[in-house]
């Protein structure tokens, strides 16, 4: 593995300080990233019936590195 140099060490912490001084509300809207999903983010709702259903369409419809299939 990679040694961190101690100028990068010394560039983590003053963002680490300069975060920690940001109002909450700030940081708040910096820790979420939206990642689009594939498939999951087309629709705003979807119902299923049974948890197989649901299973089934996640085997079928989703791609397999989000996570969802039997294999993961």
């Amino acid at each position: 593995m990679q040694q961190d140099t101690k100028q990068q060490l010394a560039e983590w912490l003053k963002d680490f300080v300069a975060a920690r001084q940001r109002p909450l509300h700030e940081r708040w809207d910096y820790s979420f990233i939206h990642t689009y999903k594939p498939v999951l983010d087309d629709a705003p709702y979807r119902v299923f019936n049974s948890l197989k259903d649901y299973r089934i369409w996640c085997e079928k419809f989703l791609p397999k590195w989000l996570g969802y299939g039997k294999d993961i």
